[in-house]
């Protein structure tokens, strides 16, 4: 059994530790004493350990013993958090989401002899190893991912739950969109270009433009249309960009956002799902992968941690059970195109039950 080190134990984090600790020693932490008092409620051999980040000296001793180190914090610490274990040198993986450009810490990884994955949740993550997957041996024309979790039942006015971190989805609703259109980058203001989608298992929803896209810009650029969407019920956006403007929502407020924070709140017992639809033209095929699942019933655990969260245990598996032979910082969809990661994580989320179901459509057909 390996030695796996945990940074952060909120909704995400206790469904990872839960499914890690099946296979491997768990020691897991976060400033928050009673998220970590839950997780071990539900398994007693995962260690806990209550401390600051801040606390370099902690940190360090937290993961001194151990094979890999997953990351889950939020996007604001993720930076940093991924640069002070690189310098323990300690293999990684990481679901934070930082706004940052982590490839920024390559030269430093590879100084430290450290590989780094990051973006290795449900999206980022499963699209990029799909596509890393296609581009080994397809020439890839376009890229388009739509995602989403919801609650079952939505409430007025938002229609909305944080399924995560809330102040990731604020980032997101600000952050502006980057897509490639036509073989050129372009940067598109988050919350536009709004469409209207329907989907057999839920009904009617919108999807507007979000900057999802991140590492794929740079290592898949010679794909001519790529965009990410994010998926809400209709009409969030509009009013989303409405209270940005009334100054009702106020980025970087903390007043504000404790109010929206408490509205958004994911409580226990409130079912909600996950959606992703991924559309990838070739050259000579066309292929859809579709995602779509619900609060696990017997654990309570959400879609989005399920989703989220067993594609980072998958991809922290595949680590230590074959390695990758390259130090460095690598998004999803190079290490799929190097190797077989993405059949290894479509099985282990198959054996937790989350389907992905894939339809190909031969264009050379008459």
């Amino acid at each position: 059994m390996a030695k796996v080190a945990q940074i952060g134990a909120g909704l995400v984090g206790k469904a990872m530790a839960l499914d890690l600790a099946k296979q491997h020693n768990v020691f897991l932490t976060d400033f928050n004493d009673k998220a970590l008092k839950e997780v071990q409620s539900l398994n007693q051999n995962i260690v806990t350990s209550c401390f600051d980040l801040n606390d370099t000296d902690q940190l360090t001793e937290f993961i001194s013993k151990s094979d890999l180190v997953l990351v889950a914090v939020p996007g604001n610490l993720g930076f940093e958090t991924v640069q002070k274990i690189i310098k323990c040198k300690k293999n990684i993986v990481d679901i934070s989401f930082a706004s940052e450009n982590l490839m920024l810490l390559n030269s430093l990884a590879k100084e430290n002899e450290v590989t780094v994955i990051y973006d290795a949740g449900v999206a980022p993550g499963i699209p990029n190893f799909i596509l890393g997957n296609l581009n080994k041996d397809q020439k890839v024309l376009s890229f388009q991912y739509f995602v989403g979790g919801l609650p079952m039942e939505p409430t007025p006015p938002y229609n909305y739950k944080a399924p995560f971190s809330p102040i990731d989805v604020i980032e997101e609703y600000t952050r502006p969109a980057r897509i490639m259109r036509d073989g050129k980058l372009i940067t598109l203001p988050a919350l536009s270009e709004i469409v209207e989608i329907e989907y057999d298992e839920v009904g009617k929803l919108e999807a507007f433009n979000s900057d999802g896209l991140r590492s794929i810009l740079t290592t898949m650029s010679h794909i001519p249309n790529m965009l990410e969407k994010t998926l809400r019920y209709p009409g969030h956006a509009d009013l989303i960009k409405s209270e940005f403007e009334s100054k009702i929502i106020q980025p970087g407020n903390k007043e504000s956002l404790e109010k929206l924070f408490e509205e958004w709140k994911l409580n226990p017992g409130e079912k909600e799902f996950t959606v992703l639809d991924v559309h990838i033209e070739c050259e000579s095929e066309s292929h859809n992968y579709f995602l779509y699942d619900e609060t696990e019933k017997s654990t309570s655990i959400s879609s989005m941690a399920r989703t989220t969260g067993y594609t980072a245990t998958a991809t922290v598996n595949y680590l230590l059970e074959k390695g990758y032979g390259k130090h460095g910082v690598f998004p999803p969809e190079i290490i799929s195109n190097d190797t077989d990661i993405w059949i290894h994580i479509y099985k282990y989320l198959s054996s937790r039950n989350i389907q992905i179901s894939q339809a190909v459509v031969d264009k050379q057909l008459p």
